[in-house]
């Protein structure tokens, strides 16, 4: 039996991976108070659903179009009055996410170990660029891949093959890396050598397939590519 192929670059998930989807939840309480985890909970969960459903149903709509629809699902499911300038401020919130505190470092050492280090996903290619200059990322992510130019979203095989074509390499010899197991469990299902950071402590999914490995930080790519 050949020996598995050992990674030679990596690619991050980008919205909740390397970016908080839940720090949006702080200016969510300011706006409304006692409800802001709720909101950004159930906004998440909604924007995902929406891009599985518009993806499976051949209706693409952009990410920042469900985003923004996510949002106002959430807010009336809350029963939140939601006012056209409480959602501009939440939406460009959303551009500027918080990144998790150890990323930069770990992004600065695989540039020393000379690993090429991307991001493949399912954002629209100007909210990728504004979120990863917010976090003063540029000169440490390349190449950033969109979905939008296929119309449609992960788990769709099809999105994981952008990361293949671009890096120029089979998919064993990249690691991919998500905080959502699903996306980390798709990845592994096209070939990728995976990753799931399960910051949350959350249960695995329950589909007869594991991620190459499992863990709780961002750290833990460094694991897969020795000094």
């Amino acid at each position: 039996m050949d020996a598995p192929l050992r990674p030679r670059a990596v690619l991050f998930d980008a919205y909740g991976t390397l970016f908080d989807v839940y720090s949006v939840g702080l200016l969510a309480e300011q706006l409304f108070p006692g409800q802001g985890e709720r909101l950004a909970q159930l906004w998440r969960d909604k924007q995902i659903e929406y891009t599985r459903l518009t993806s499976m149903s051949g209706r693409y709509r952009p990410f920042w179009e469900l985003t923004r629809a996510g949002l106002r699902y959430a807010a009336l499911r809350l029963q939140l009055p939601l006012d056209g300038a409480a959602e501009d401020r939440l939406m460009n919130q959303y551009r500027h996410l918080s990144a998790f505190p150890e990323n930069r470092d770990v992004l600065a050492e695989l540039k020393a170990r000379g690993v090429r280090a991307g991001i493949l996903s399912n954002g629209d290619p100007e909210m990728l660029g504004v979120a990863v200059r917010s976090a003063g990322f540029a000169d440490l992510l390349d190449p950033v891949l969109s979905v939008h130019e296929l119309q449609r979203y992960k788990t769709d095989p099809a999105t994981y093959r952008l990361g293949t074509e671009s890096l120029g390499r089979p998919p064993g010899e990249i690691l991919f890396v998500s905080s959502n197991c699903w996306d980390a469990i798709g990845a592994t299902w096209y070939g990728y050598t995976t990753l799931w950071v399960n910051r949350a402590g959350l249960p695995v999914e329950q589909l007869d397939t594991l991620p190459t490995r499992i863990g709780t930080s961002l750290r833990d790519v460094l694991e897969f590519f020795p000094a």
